[in-house]
């Protein structure tokens, strides 16, 4: 699989132009699923020195990108072509600016690797609290009711 991810605000804490905090578990997230043999691609409209910051401080961390900002690893699209789009064909999307805001990395990791949607996730956790949960009875089922 495909996985573009932007960096600042989904990476680390968005302080542009410096480098933020890292936001919990990314780099580990990112490492596994590296590990795991997706092409995890480095999405950001960071450019030059700042660019190369931004790939040095990941790979201090262990996080080594199939490409950067493009599809292809021998490809870099800061002097693209003119007939080249600057659209990644990715099949996944990690962006702090998406619809409904970034989940965590662990739910992040989730979706990615069980094939489910955001929407999926959230209904399985709701489903499971419910299930864990004592269905709430009326008042006049009093006996019923659990002493507190």
């Amino acid at each position: 699989m495909l996985i573009a991810v932007d960096f600042d605000g989904t990476i680390v804490e968005h302080e542009y132009p410096q480098i933020g905090e890292e936001r919990p578990f990314a780099t580990e997230v990112l490492k596994m699923l590296i590990a795991e043999r997706h092409k995890v691609v480095l999405w950001t409209m960071r450019e030059g020195q700042l660019l190369d910051d931004a790939v040095k401080w990941c790979a201090e961390r262990g996080v080594e990108f199939y490409a950067v900002n493009s599809e292809y690893p021998a490809q870099f699209m800061e002097a693209k072509p003119d007939h080249l789009s600057c659209k990644l064909n990715a099949d996944v999307f990690i962006d702090d600016r998406n619809v409904g805001g970034l989940p965590d990395w662990p739910t992040i990791y989730k979706i990615i690797t069980r094939g489910k949607n955001w929407k999926q996730m959230i209904r399985a956790e709701v489903m499971s609290e419910y299930e864990e949960e004592e269905p709430p009875y009326p008042k006049w089922m009093f006996w019923k009711t659990k002493k507190k």
